[in-house]
């Protein structure tokens, strides 16, 4: 599969109207030359178009639940901080309500952010994973002629992996009592605009201008293009000093834009890699290819290029030391700090959930943005928009600072809606293998902030470690912030921001539109009430969703996986003494006790194990 150049796409006007119609479907499609699997298809089609817009011009995208059943769907434009258009950001029981099958929203706003690379994808039960995304590029001036930095010609590349299976496929076994460590999924390849081992064809002696975007759903990738260099000039829509590097780091959501200028020779052929980050991975099948390459290709009659191998994976540039191009100093000391503490633990049914400061994200009856234009003279009271919901109200203008507690052992990606963010403190990460324990921020103790911090919307916190980020409230909205990886969002980590509330119930842009008032009924949603859909006492929750109970005091997380599994082998044994029985076989207690001698200890200390399967435990017993 060949790359077409972005060059090849309509060219803006500046201020245009570009409206969008889409209708929502399933499709088959072989993503990775692994076999044919459902896709989630655009107007019947896949990929989702890529769309090239202008600063200033009005976006309209009527987006239609084409799906059938009880399939709910959304669609979100990551990083478009939608000032005066919260309703339009996408994030069902946020700022909207569902989009049930047969129904229509219009996503109505002005392109008012930075040129650069953004994506927009579906904010509904990881169902990007399933093909909902594509690109959405920003211009200044016609043919981005505004851009400070000189190139010759334009590529976007989209990064991300691929499961074999659905998401609606694969949420059962993920959110299961027989997953009770919250183990991912693993993908079963790495993608590059939507295939594998692409062929980007390039001309000897020019200057690309690359941007690249991941818009996978849960790992970091690793990315290197063999023998050159790429000078990050942009990140996250933030265009920054130039930094030349060998080899980026990308968690999903975020987005690098590089200048990539090639040789004046075409006798060969070069890798593009991707590379899982597997530390990401409970466990790393045998089978797993955990590098991809594609070819940049300066004669294509030479062939496919070869993997390329590095020497460490320790030498990708650090995001954190990139200076904006337009040097924004540290903002003043914060008036307000919101400290959360990210942690994964089980609740009552034994799930794994996520949580920030042990609550678990919970959607409220009445979207949050609809209890604001709707609370009166509660509005600044966080109670009302629920227990569950871990909201909290900001003031106008406000400097706020996030501080992230990661008491995880994993690396996690934030984004926050709404807003670009100064970074002001990322820890180092810490490793549990050899005795380090969870490291919160200590304000009394830690390096120097930066003069001019990296700014941009989605951040990774190391291992147990933490980050400080900071930004200006001036922005009324309502903000989700959350991990980006979309199996911690369906297990809960995210938190509400709601800024300026009395801004959004004065401001005629900020009203309801009828599009949005039809979804919500449609959906047999209220639009008015607070988190519990009581509009008479907004201080009365009653009824309110919330999350489920928390296990007793004195289980721990090894005793449910050694419980869960010794219910399993319960129940197997069962089914083994049934088969025994019907076989009218001799000294059937013998066998069975023979058969079954399986120790919970081992499950627990080799989680990985292939004997630690149920498959394999049924295998064994002979079920």
């Amino acid at each position: 599969m060949k790359l077409f150049l972005i060059a090849s796409l309509l060219s803006c006007a500046n201020a245009a109207t570009r409206t969008f119609n889409w209708t929502t479907g399933w499709g088959l499609q072989d993503v990775d030359g692994m076999g044919e699997r459902p896709v989630i298809t655009c107007n019947g089609e896949w990929p989702w178009p890529d769309v090239r817009v202008n600063k200033g011009d009005q976006v309209e995208i009527y987006l239609t639940n084409g799906f059938n059943g009880t399939t709910n769907t959304s669609l979100h434009v990551h990083g478009l901080f939608q000032r005066g258009s919260t309703q339009m950001d996408g994030p069902p029981g946020v700022t909207q309500c569902p989009i049930t099958p047969g129904n229509t929203f219009l996503y109505n706003f002005t392109v008012d952010e930075n040129a650069g690379a953004y994506w927009y994808h579906s904010h509904s039960d990881g169902q990007y994973e399933d093909g909902f995304r594509g690109a959405f590029i920003i211009d200044d001036g016609e043919n981005n002629e505004n851009y400070p930095y000189e190139y010759d010609e334009e590529v976007v590349l989209t990064i991300g992996e691929w499961y074999d299976r659905t998401i609606d496929d694969l949420i059962p076994d993920f959110m299961s009592l027989f997953n009770p460590t919250g183990a991912e999924p693993i993908p079963q390849n790495l993608i590059l605009n939507n295939t594998m081992n692409l062929t980007w064809e390039v001309k000897p002696d020019t200057t690309y201008l690359l941007r690249l975007i991941n818009i996978g759903g849960f790992v970091s990738q690793y990315f290197w293009i063999e023998d050159h260099e790429m000078t990050v000039v942009e990140i996250d829509g933030i265009t920054t000093e130039k930094n030349t590097t060998d080899m980026l780091y990308i968690t999903v959501a975020q987005r690098y834009t590089v200048l990539v200028h090639t040789k004046n020779d075409t006798s060969r052929n070069y890798a593009i890699m991707q590379k899982f980050d597997d530390t990401m991975l409970d466990v790393i099948p045998s089978e797993l290819e955990l590098n991809a390459t594609s070819t940049l290709a300066y004669d294509t009659s030479l062939g496919a290029a070869n993997e390329s191998f590095v020497d460490s994976l320790d030498d990708f540039l650090d995001d954190f030391y990139l200076v904006p191009y337009e040097k924004q100093e540290l903002l003043g000391d914060p008036d307000y700090v919101i400290t959360v503490d990210v942690a994964m633990d089980n609740l009552l049914s034994g799930i794994n959930y996520a949580f920030f400061n042990n609550i678990t994200y919970t959607a409220p009856k009445v979207p949050t943005l609809m209890t604001v234009l709707s609370g009166g003279d509660d509005v600044t009271n966080a109670q009302i928009y629920g227990s569950n919901t871990n909201t909290f109200v900001l003031e106008k203008d406000e400097i706020v600072d996030i501080v992230l507690n990661n008491l995880d052992t994993g690396t996690h990606p934030f984004h926050l809606h709404g807003h670009v963010f100064q970074t002001i403190i990322r820890d180092r990460a810490y490793d549990d293998a050899i005795g380090e324990v969870p490291h919160p921020y200590d304000d009394s103790d830690h390096a120097a902030f930066p003069e001019y911090p990296m700014v941009r919307d989605t951040l990774y916190v190391h291992p147990q470690s933490n980050f400080v980020i900071r930004f200006k409230a001036d922005n009324p909205g309502v903000w989700f912030f959350h991990c980006h990886i979309e199996w911690h969002l369906l297990q809960g980590l995210a938190i509400t921001l709601i800024e300026d509330p009395v801004a959004i119930q004065s401001n005629p842009t900020q009203q309801l539109t009828d599009s949005s008032k039809q979804v919500c009924e449609a959906a047999g949603m209220s639009y008015q009430g607070n988190a519990a859909g009581n509009t008479t006492d907004f201080l009365n929750l009653m009824g309110e969703n919330i999350q489920e109970k928390t296990i007793p005091p004195g289980f721990t997380k090894k005793g449910i996986i050694a419980m869960t599994f010794s219910c399993l082998a319960g129940v197997l044994g069962l089914i083994t003494l049934s088969v025994y029985g019907l076989m009218e076989e001799p000294h059937v207690e013998e066998k069975v006790i023979e058969d079954f001698r399986l120790d919970p200890r081992e499950i627990i200390e080799d989680e990985s194990s292939e004997t630690n399967t149920a498959e394999n435990t049924a295998e064994k017993i002979g079920a």
